[in-house]
């Protein structure tokens, strides 16, 4: 799937992985956010994902050129789980729409988990 901008120059296309990609790197400068989670669960615990596999801990739709994000991740012990959703929203929307040019209609944040010891 993918987005399609036009200006003065043409078109350009921004596919899913590039959405991805952004998104994560930016969820991932909030702070009290351990990493992300595989979408599914395993036997109860949800899997932290290494940075290489980021884009598996997200999923973009796009319909009628509105874009919306299903973020699975996983907090620190000690924070407020409701303000680090709230601020991973914040910057995947403000890192999406400044850096590409993608207008995001809405980031679900799912927290799949709470780290309590690094390991």
């Amino acid at each position: 799937m993918t987005v399609e901008m036009s200006n003065e120059h043409g078109k350009i296309y921004v596919t899913s992985d590039v959405i991805t990609t952004v998104a994560g790197f930016a969820a991932m400068e909030v702070f009290g956010l351990v990493g992300m989670a595989s979408r599914k669960i395993k036997d109860g615990i949800a899997e932290l994902l290494r940075r290489e596999n980021l884009s598996k801990g997200i999923e973009v739709r796009i319909e009628d050129e509105e874009v919306s994000i299903d973020m699975y991740i996983i907090v620190s012990y000690g924070t407020k789980i409701s303000e680090v959703a709230h601020n991973v929203q914040q910057k995947v929307i403000y890192t999406l729409d400044s850096i590409i040019g993608v207008k995001v209609s809405k980031v679900n944040v799912l927290v799949q988990g709470v780290r309590v010891t690094q390991v």
